[in-house]
C-alpha cells in the first residue's frame, strides 16, 4: 500500500482514535486534535499541483479483489486534485470554525468528529478512485456519514426528518448508480474509468449504453440535489452549521458534479447526456433561485441558493460536453462552459462556505436565523457584516468579486448555445440564455435579501433571544479566509488558470488536444460590449427593482398550492408506503407458523415448477440408474407410512415416534447404499432429535379434545402435493441433465492424494470445506452460549423473586 493510500484512508484511521481522545482529554476541545489531519492532508495534496500543471498524473494501485477486477487504484489528475484540495482545504476551515461553534461541555464532540472524518475520507475516496466499485463504496459511505451528521442533534424531530429524507433520496440514487456501473462493466469488461475512456469505440453503439447513462445520471442528480431530487437539501439544514458549510456547499453536493465531469468523456457523444444534464441543470438553476426568494430562514435561503448554483454548474458541464462534437478550432468558443464550470466550482466553495459560516455566527450570537426578526447588525457585527457583503455580492455576480467573473463566463456559455448546430438547438436553444438570465435575476434578489435584511435597517432587540455582539476571533478566522479568497480570485483570477482550471479541463475533455489543440484560459473583467455585459446590467437593474418592490409581487408564491409541491408528494408517498406495508404485514404476519409455511411453500412450488416447465428443463434419463430391489421398496413404504402417520395423528408421542421411524429408515437406506459412516451419523442425529423432541413435548400442555377431530384441508393438500412434485421433479431432472461432471469425482481422486484421508466425507468436512465447518461450529457455539445466558438470566430473575418473597 502506497503513501497516497495511507493519506486517503487516514481520516478513517484517525476516526478510531477520537473516542479515546474525547474520553481521556476532556480539558481540550476535541477539534484541536482533529484539525491537524485536514491541514496535513491539504499540505500533502498541494505538492501535486506542479505535477498536474505539467500534464502528469499519479496512479497508485493496491490489489484488493483482483479476481473480480476490483482494485483500490488511486488516480490523481487535475480534476481529482481540485476536489481533493477543496475537501481538505474547506475541511480544515470548517474544523477550525466548529471548535468555536460547538461547545465542548454541551455537545457530544466525539460523535461529531467521527462522522466528519468518515465523510472526509469517503469524499477523498470518491474523487480519487479510478475503480468504479471502489468509488461506489466510498459514495455510499458519504450518504451514511452525511445521514449521521444531519441527524447529529437526533433528539430534534426536524433533524430526524432531514436525515431520513437525505438518506432515502441519495441511497436511491446510489443504487441507480450501482446499476449503471454494472452495465458499464458488462459493456467494457472493466471497472477502471481510465480503461473505459481508452476503449470508447467498443461501447458507443451498445444497447446498454443509454440505460447505463440514465442510471449514472440518477446517482449524480440525487447527490447534487438536481430537480426534482433537490427537496432533501433544504431539510438537511437542520444539521449544525459547520456541517452545512462543509457538506452542502463545498463537498458532498459536489460529488454528483464530480461524477458527471469524470464520466463526460464516456457518455458525452450521446445526445441524452447533453440534453438531460443541460436541461435539468438550467431548470434547477431557475427553480432554486426562484424558491430561495420566499425563504425566511438564513440557512433556508442558502440551501435553495446552493440548489440553484449546483444547477448552474451542472448546466455548464452539459453544454460544455457538446464541445467534443466540434474540431478544436471551432470548439474554442464552446469549452468556455467547462472553464466556467470549474471556475465557479471553486468560487462557489469560497463565497457559499463563508455565507454559511455567517449564518451560523448570526444564529450563534443572536439566537435566531429568521430574517423577519433580524436587521441592524451592521454596526454591532462589523466583521461579520464585511464577510457577508463580500459573499453575498459575489454570489449575486456583482464586480469585482470572483462570482462576477464565473457568472459572466456562465452567461457566455449559455449564449454560445445559440451557435451550436446539433440536437436541433437552432429551434429550442434560445431557452438556455433566457432561463439563465431569469435565474440570475432571482439570484441577485435573494442575495440582496440575505445581506440587507440581516445587516441593515432597524435592530429588533426585542425579537432576539440573545443580545447581539460580534463573534469571537476564532469563529471569524475561517469565513475571513474564504471571503479573502473571493476577493483575491476576483482581482487575480488567473492564478487559478494554469494551476487548477486547465489541468481539470484536460481531465474532462481529454480528446480536445488530440489534434494539437491546447487549452488557453485567460480570465478578465472586461470583454467589451458583449451580450453578456448587457445581460449583467439587466440582471442588476431588474434585480434591484424586484428587491425594492418585493412586497408587491411576492404574493405569487401563495398561488402555488402545497398539495402540488414535491415535498407534499414525498411525504404522502412515504406515509402511503408505511400504511401499505403495515397492512401487508398484518395480512401476512398472522402469528401462526402454519400460515408462514403456507406462503413459503406456495412461492417455492409455483416459482420453481413454472420455471422448470417454461424453460423446458424437465427430462427423464434412467440409463445410469441402478435397479430398484425389494428392500428399497419395503423401506420406501415404511418411510412413507411414517410420514403419513406423523401428519394425521393427534397424539404427540405417536407423531414423534413416526418421525423417528422416517429418520431411522433413511439410515437403513445408507446401509443399503454402502455408506456406513453416513448411516452412523444419521442414527446419532436421529436419536438425539427424538430424545430432544420427547423432552420438549413432555413440558407442553396436552392437546385439547376439541382439536382431536381430523379435518381435511384441500389447500394444504394441494400445496403439499406441489412441494413433493417440485422436489421429485427437480431430483429427476438434475440427475437426467448433467451439464458438467459431478464434483464427487474430484473428491474421489484427491481426498487421499491432497488430504491424506480415505474417508471422503470426513475429508470434505475437515479439509476441503474446513472453514465452512469451522464457521458452522462457531455459530452453533455462539447460539449455545446465547441460550445458556438466557436460561441463566431467567433462573436468576426467578431466584431474585423468590428471595424477595422470603
Amino acid at each position: 500500500m502506497s503513501l497516497l493510500h495511507l493519506f486517503v484512508l487516514s481520516p478513517f484511521l484517525f476516526a478510531l482514535l477520537i473516542p479515546f481522545l474525547y474520553r481521556y482529554v476532556r480539558k481540550v476541545h476535541t477539534g484541536w486534535f482533529v484539525l491537524v489531519l485536514p491541514v496535513a492532508l491539504f499540505l500533502y495534496f498541494l505538492q501535486f499541483i506542479k505535477l498536474t500543471s505539467n500534464g502528469e498524473e499519479v496512479i497508485r494501485t493496491f490489489e484488493w479483489i483482483p479476481s473480480l477486477d476490483i482494485n483500490f487504484t488511486l488516480h490523481v489528475d487535475g480534476l481529482g486534485l481540485l476536489f481533493a484540495l477543496l475537501i481538505t482545504g474547506i475541511g480544515s476551515l470548517v474544523t477550525l470554525y466548529s471548535i468555536y461553534y460547538l461547545s465542548k461541555d454541551k455537545e457530544a464532540l466525539h460523535n461529531f468528529y467521527v462522522y466528519l472524518l468518515l465523510f472526509m475520507g469517503a469524499m477523498l475516496g470518491v474523487v480519487l478512485s479510478d475503480n468504479l466499485i471502489v468509488l461506489y463504496t466510498f459514495w455510499e459511505i458519504t450518504s451514511l456519514s452525511s445521514f449521521l451528521l444531519i441527524g447529529y442533534w437526533y433528539k430534534r424531530e426536524k433533524s430526524q426528518y432531514g436525515a431520513q429524507k437525505s438518506m432515502l433520496i441519495t441511497v436511491f440514487g446510489g443504487l441507480a448508480l450501482l446499476g449503471g456501473i454494472i452495465l458499464l462493466y458488462m459493456m467494457t469488461g472493466t471497472f477502471s474509468i481510465r480503461e473505459m475512456i481508452a476503449n470508447l469505440d467498443s461501447i458507443k453503439g451498445d444497447a446498454l449504453f443509454l440505460p447505463a447513462l440514465i442510471l449514472v445520471l440518477l446517482g449524480a442528480f440525487t447527490k447534487s440535489a438536481q430537480f426534482p431530487f433537490h427537496i432533501w437539501l433544504p431539510d438537511a439544514m437542520e444539521a449544525p452549521t459547520p456541517v452545512s458549510a462543509y457538506l452542502h456547499s463545498a463537498t458532498m453536493v459536489k460529488a454528483g458534479i464530480y461524477l458527471v465531469a469524470r464520466l463526460s468523456p464516456v457518455f458525452s457523444d450521446h445526445a441524452a447526456w447533453f440534453i438531460l444534464i443541460s436541461t435539468f441543470g438550467i431548470f434547477t438553476l431557475f427553480w432554486g433561485s426562484f424558491s430561495a426568494v420566499k425563504q425566511t430562514d438564513l440557512k433556508g435561503i442558502l440551501a435553495f441558493s446552493t440548489v440553484s448554483q449546483l444547477g448552474m454548474i451542472m448546466s455548464l458541464l452539459g453544454v460544455g460536453s457538446a464541445s467534443l462534437h466540434y474540431d478544436y478550432l471551432e470548439n474554442n468558443i464552446f469549452i468556455v462552459a467547462i472553464t466556467a464550470a470549474i471556475f465557479h466550482l471553486i468560487n462557489h466553495a469560497t463565497f457559499k462556505g463563508s455565507l454559511f459560516m455567517v449564518a451560523g455566527i448570526v444564529d450563534h450570537e443572536t439566537g435566531t436565523r429568521d430574517i423577519r426578526k433580524l436587521g441592524g447588525l451592521m454596526g454591532i457585527m462589523p466583521v461579520t457584516f464585511t464577510i457577508a457583503l463580500i459573499g453575498s455580492f459575489s454570489m449575486a455576480g456583482v464586480p469585482p468579486f470572483n462570482g462576477f467573473l464565473s457568472k459572466e463566463m456562465f452567461l457566455t456559455g449559455m449564449v454560445n448555445v445559440l451557435k451550436m448546430d446539433i440536437y436541433n438547438l437552432e429551434t429550442w436553444g434560445l431557452l438556455f440564455p433566457v432561463i439563465a438570465w431569469v435565474g440570475s435575476v432571482f439570484t441577485f434578489v435573494y442575495s440582496m435579501i440575505l445581506f440587507f435584511r440581516t445587516f441593515t435597517g432597524k435592530l429588533q432587540s426585542e425579537k432576539l433571544e440573545k443580545k447581539p455582539h460580534e463573534a469571537p476571533l476564532g469563529m471569524l478566522i475561517s469565513p475571513v479566509i474564504l471571503a479573502s479568497l473571493a476577493v483575491i480570485f476576483g482581482f487575480f483570477p488567473n492564478i487559478l488558470s494554469s494551476t487548477l482550471i486547465i489541468p481539470a479541463m484536460k481531465s474532462i475533455l481529454p480528446t480536445i488536444g488530440q489534434n494539437g489543440g491546447e487549452f488557453d484560459v485567460e480570465i478578465k473583467h472586461w470583454h467589451g460590449f458583449t451580450p453578456e455585459l448587457f445581460m449583467t446590467i439587466g440582471i442588476i437593474v431588474i434585480g434591484t427593482l424586484l428587491f425594492i418592490s418585493i412586497k408587491k409581487w411576492s404574493r405569487i408564491y401563495t398561488l402555488f398550492p402545497k398539495k402540488l409541491s414535491l415535498n407534499y408528494l414525498y411525504d404522502k408517498s412515504l406515509l402511503g408506503s408505511e400504511t401499505g406495508s403495515n397492512q401487508l404485514m398484518k395480512m401476512f404476519m398472522t402469528g401462526y407458523v402454519r400460515d408462514y409455511l403456507l406462503y413459503i411453500f406456495t412461492f417455492f412450488a409455483v416459482l420453481l415448477l413454472s420455471t422448470l416447465f417454461v424453460q423446458n428443463a424437465f427430462s427423464i434419463n434412467v440409463d445410469d440408474v441402478a435397479p430398484i430391489g425389494l428392500y428399497e421398496v419395503i423401506l420406501s413404504l415404511v418411510a412413507v407410512g411414517g410420514a403419513v402417520i406423523t401428519v394425521v395423528t393427534k397424539q404427540r408421542l405417536v407423531a414423534i415416534i413416526a418421525a423417528g421411524v422416517v429418520g431411522y429408515t433413511v439410515s437403513l437406506f445408507f446401509v443399503l447404499f454402502r455408506a456406513p459412516d453416513l448411516a452412523l451419523t444419521q442414527l446419532v442425529v436421529e436419536t438425539i432429535s427424538v430424545a430432544l423432541f420427547l423432552l420438549c413435548f413432555f413440558h407442553m400442555p396436552e392437546i385439547s379434545k376439541k382439536q382431536k377431530k381430523f379435518r381435511f384441508r384441500l389447500t394444504n393438500f394441494i400445496i403439499s402435493a406441489l412441494v413433493g412434485l417440485v422436489v421429485t421433479t427437480f431430483g429427476i431432472a438434475s440427475h437426467s441433465e448433467k451439464l458438467f461432471n459431478p464434483i464427487s469425482e474430484y473428491f474421489v481422486e484427491n481426498s487421499y492424494k491432497k488430504a491424506g484421508g480415505e474417508n471422503i466425507v470426513n475429508v470434505i468436512l475437515v479439509d476441503f470445506r474446513g472453514f465452512d465447518t469451522l464457521f458452522e461450529i462457531t455459530v452453533l457455539g455462539i447460539a449455545a452460549f446465547g441460550i445458556f445466558a438466557i436460561i441463566k438470566l431467567r433462573l436468576t430473575k426467578r431466584g431474585e423473586r423468590e428471595h424477595e418473597g422470603k
